[in-house]
């Protein structure tokens, strides 16, 4: 009966051990919880938790790409086109990350598509297709004005592609078609 118990203590205590291991990849952060509060970040290495007290999310620091999906924008000249874009960002602090907002990469994406808006429809056309650094900068400094406080630091907005109507593709070439 004794070696039995002493079996059973055993691969409870290894059990518990592997449990309590916790091993993070060097470009990930560990936001640790304890009982519901924020205990802050570890990582990268290995630490030990309190099993069943402690809970663990993985954040990964590497930059993420953000697709901004094609959508309808009309510009300060009243001209519909269609604009997507891609953003480029990494997380800076862990901790802020997964407690000041729920999903930060769905909310990155969500702002992303409202700034792109925005912007694009502060300016004329001609300054959409001829001055697409400047309106990427400044798409990048509004964003990040919202996404610091969530521990998100944007890289890179690039402004994809602008397509416009066919009937105003049409317009366009005749108006060049006449200057010339």
């Amino acid at each position: 009966m004794q070696t039995f118990e002493f079996i059973l203590i055993s691969v409870l205590f290894m059990a518990i051990a592997a449990l309590s291991v916790k091993i993070i990849r060097q470009y990930e952060r560990a936001v640790l919880f304890r009982l519901g509060r924020l205990k802050g970040t570890r990582g990268p290495g290995i630490f030990v938790i309190i099993p069943f007290v402690d809970r663990i999310v993985k954040v990964d620091l590497r930059v993420r790409q953000l697709e901004v999906p094609k959508q309808t924008i009309i510009t300060k000249d009243n001209i519909s086109a269609d604009v997507d874009a891609i953003i480029y960002y990494h997380v800076t602090d862990a901790g802020k990350a997964i407690v000041e907002v729920e999903d930060y990469e769905g909310a990155t994406a969500l702002i992303s598509q409202t700034m792109l808006r925005d912007v694009l429809g502060q300016n004329e056309l001609d300054i959409a297709l001829s001055d697409r650094d400047s309106l990427n900068q400044k798409i990048q400094t509004l964003l990040e004005t919202v996404t610091v406080p969530w521990g998100i630091h944007v890289d890179i907005v690039t402004i994809r592609d602008i397509t416009l109507p066919e009937n105003m593709l049409r317009a366009i070439a005749r108006q060049a078609e006449a200057e010339r």
